[in-house]
């Protein structure tokens, strides 16, 4: 009989990229124990992302690559998920209980933003993280309508100072729209928008969240310069449809979040090809490809491309956006799929970040 050696153990292990990481477990750190006792071997992996719903099939197929190694009886892979904080500039006093800030942008409205960041909320969440949504979209609101959060809903003021996120869905929710009237528009100038937007950040109360999901207002004005300025913002997901015109937009996005020095973890394309539902031809209304050439372009991930579905807009009009309206889904699981690729995107911006060594510079 062989005699098991870690090494071999990690040999084996470096055979298989996890899809999300686009590393090896070895490679990417992730590997926390390896015992090995006689004929049998027991693993534990770290990952640094929400993966609820992806760790026990790597587990398996983990397992069985083990026991394939000649002199392994039995082999145990432990998968466990630890999200841990953005460092960043201060963490102002309301957001002091959340990990990481993920802003979702685009250029232009109408793209599919708001039904995006409710759908990676709700995909986190159903990869067992702890999840808020912050609708910072002063002007269109619209995040109440997507959780199903009736008209008229207040949220409850704590210690006379902090309003109370309302829950949904298992999410954690706030809106300009919880203290207006949803039929009164918001005709303020920038500063006065400004200064609410930084009244929901500052004097929510948010729970102990791993993510924060930020539904920003399209375009690259006062607003979005404001919260890269006064929140700590661990990341940003552009979102945008095939279309010439809405891909210039968002080249515009991505510059802007460079510009600030917040990463950019990836682009989502809505509304990529449309599928007749009476004969199912297929047809790229609004262009082929874009989401694709502007990822390339950026050096980031196309995190998902997603169809015109009706079935994606009635789900959201409804109060129950698609990942938890039909959970099985393939459109659900591109969410998902989506979702887990922007946690492992912060999870290595933060490894890559605290192994940048210290330089200092002397007149010596």
């Amino acid at each position: 009989m062989s005699t098991i050696t870690r090494q071999a153990v990690e040999a084996a292990l470096r055979q298989y990229t996890d899809p999300h990481l686009n590393q090896d477990p070895v490679s990417a750190g992730c590997v926390r124990d390896i015992t090995i006792n006689g004929d049998q071997v027991s693993v534990r992996l770290e990952l640094g992302y929400a993966a609820g719903l992806f760790k026990s099939g790597w587990a398996q197929m983990l397992s069985m690559a083990l026991e394939n190694l000649d002199g392994i009886a039995k082999a145990t892979v432990q998968i466990d998920s630890v999200i841990t904080p953005h460092k960043a500039q201060a963490q102002v006093p309301g957001l002091a209980n959340v990990k990481n800030v993920i802003a979702v942008a685009s250029g232009k409205g109408g793209v599919g933003k708001s039904t995006t960041a409710a759908n990676l909320a709700l995909a986190l969440a159903r990869e067992g993280a702890k999840v808020g949504i912050l609708d910072a979209d002063i002007y269109g609101p619209s995040q109440g309508i997507m959780f199903g959060i009736p008209e008229g809903t207040r949220p409850q003021v704590k210690d006379q100072k902090w309003f109370v996120p309302i829950k949904a869905h298992g999410v954690e929710v706030m809106s300009m729209a919880f203290l207006t009237d949803d039929n009164t528009p918001m005709v303020w100038r920038g500063p006065m928008v400004s200064g609410a937007l930084i009244q929901l950040v500052t004097q929510t109360a948010w729970g102990d969240l791993d993510y924060l999901v930020v539904d920003m207002p399209p375009g690259t004005g006062d607003i979005q310069l404001t919260l890269a300025q006064k929140v700590p913002v661990a990341g940003a997901v552009i979102v945008t449809t095939p279309q010439d015109l809405a891909l210039l937009d968002a080249r515009k996005g991505i510059e802007m979040f460079r510009k600030v020095n917040i990463p950019v973890l990836g682009v989502v394309e809505n509304m990529a090809v449309h599928i007749c539902s009476n004969c199912g031809h297929a047809e790229h209304l609004f262009g082929e490809g874009g989401g694709k050439k502007l990822a390339a372009q950026y050096d980031v991930d196309l995190l998902a491309s997603l169809p015109l579905s009706m079935a994606i807009r009635m789900q959201s009009d409804g109060g129950k956006p698609t990942t938890i309206a039909d959970p099985e889904s393939q459109i659900a699981m591109l969410y998902q799929e989506a979702a887990r690729c922007v946690g492992a995107r912060i999870a290595q911006s933060e490894r890559s970040a605290a192994a940048m060594p210290n330089i200092s510079i002397s007149d010596d």
